[in-house]
């Protein structure tokens, strides 16, 4: 007998969903199903697996207009800034479009004694654990790759975005996929924990807490199966004297607060030259104070509440802590502030690395604001870190900001931009951010193994 999951609405705190898990027996028999699939899938000519992931996809597009306050009771994203399919598609499309290339055989040399090439072969059976923050894109961004590649697909997602996995099925399904070719499940963590150490699948790969991917790697701890992990971030901006600075406010400001701050590579600290720094916390203030927090089904709400009240007490534990410790709050509480999800976005400044707020992960909307007097000092702010996701970097100087970047501890380095995940590029981490890496050609090369072929040719 399995258990029962609630998604809690952050509107009113009401269950707004419920499925019954799986049990132990019951989910070995489900990923049997998709492991028995896999074969006949993968012998599918590319092209085929490629059209029915775009066909998949679009038929998720079509229920867009339900999607979208679906979310909002979920995870509280404000409905005016609708939905995610716009990158949900982009990812897709962008792993179909460089699919051939990416996973053609890799020629070694032929001549009249020998052919050797290297091929790209599918793992088996990928499990997606996927977040709540952005469900549909980085759930789709291991998804498509996966099936074009080859693969089945076991999608878990998180509960307080319960339905969005069995959207995703239904949609596949209807444009053709087999369904045990792409299957969604509702697991609690013990029977997730005991299949993956079971070597019930090929490759697992984990988006969430530091926590939640230790315990994948623990579960998989000598299974030699593969763990691809993208965990916490605290990323920084850096501005530095010659920035573009309405650019740099809004961007930034936009990165650390647009879906109440939880969002993987959102900006937690920002760093400003000396010679902006009261210009750009003055802007920034004024930006914030013209925020709308409110209920996401609200067209005029431009801040909804964070996805769980427990979320919303870290960030408020953070910011008490941070005050008490000499920093300054720009922010009076708004009026919708209910103690609970709905929270006053804050930007705090005379803060230090001492505080939490500076350290650990908020991922919610409060950012802390430093000013520095070189690249130097900046660079080493940067690095202080547990984590290393992305940095978002601010100047005119293209080579200035290249040298920054080879010094940092990052995945990803932006100049002039901010939280946006460019499917051309390899979305990675270090350090306490995790490893592996999706989409790009990188994401199918950690979606693959390589099969190496060395064929003596009988010449007599």
């Amino acid at each position: 007998m399995g258990k029962t999951l609630n998604c809690i609405s952050p509107i009113d705190g009401s269950v707004y969903a419920s499925r019954e898990t799986l049990d132990l027996d019951a989910a070995r028999a489900e990923v049997a199903k998709v492991r028995a699939a896999q074969k006949a899938w993968a012998a599918r000519p590319l092209q085929e697996r490629v059209d029915l992931v775009l066909a998949g996809v679009a038929a998720v597009g079509a229920m867009n207009d339900e999607i979208v306050p679906e979310l909002a009771h979920m995870m509280g994203r404000p409905t005016r800034f609708g939905g995610e399919f716009r990158g949900f598609n982009e990812r897709a499309s962008y792993m179909a479009e460089i699919a051939a290339e990416a996973l053609a055989d890799i020629e070694v040399g032929e001549d009249a004694s020998f052919k050797r090439y290297i091929k790209r072969i599918p793992h088996g059976v990928v499990f997606v654990v996927a977040p709540w923050n952005y469900p549909y894109m980085t759930a789709i961004n291991t998804v498509a790759p996966a099936l074009i590649a080859g693969n089945t697909v076991v999608l878990k997602h998180a509960t307080q975005t319960l339905l969005v996995g069995e959207r995703m099925a239904a949609a596949f399904h209807a444009a053709g996929v087999p369904e045990e070719v792409f299957k969604n499940v509702f697991l609690d963590h013990d029977v997730t924990s005991a299949l993956i150490a079971e070597r019930a699948f090929d490759f697992v790969n984990f988006t969430g807490s530091v926590g939640g991917g230790q315990a994948m790697e623990r579960a998989a701890a000598g299974t030699f199966t593969g763990v691809g992990t993208e965990l916490g971030g605290k990323d920084p901006g850096y501005v530095m004297e010659d920035a573009d600075l309405d650019a740099a406010v809004d961007t930034l400001i936009d990165g650390a607060m647009f879906n109440s701050g939880q969002c993987c590579c959102g900006i937690e600290r920002i760093y400003v030259h000396e010679s902006l720094y009261d210009a750009f916390v003055e802007k920034a203030v004024a930006l914030v104070k013209g925020y709308k927090l409110g209920n996401p089904l609200d067209a005029e709400t431009t801040i909804g509440p964070m996805a769980n009240v427990r979320f919303a007490e870290e960030v408020r534990a953070q910011i008490a802590e941070a005050l008490a410790q000499g920093a300054v709050a720009h922010i009076e509480p708004f009026a919708e502030d209910d103690g609970a999800a709905y929270l006053t976005p804050q930007i705090l400044t005379n803060v230090t690395h001492e505080m939490r707020v500076m350290r650990d992960e908020s991922f919610g909307p409060v950012v802390g604001i430093m000013k520095v007097s070189s690249d130097e000092e900046a660079i080493r702010l940067m690095n202080d870190s547990e984590f290393g996701l992305t940095v978002s970097l601010w100047t005119k100087d293209l080579e200035r900001a290249e040298a920054i970047g080879d010094q940092l501890e990052t995945g990803t380095v932006f100049m002039n931009r901010a939280d946006y995940l460019d499917p051309g590029l390899c979305w990675t981490g270090c350090k306490n951010t995790g490893r592996g890496g999706g989409l790009s050609v990188i994401g199918y090369q950690n979606l693959t193994r390589p099969k190496s072929y060395h064929l003596k040719k009988v010449t007599s």
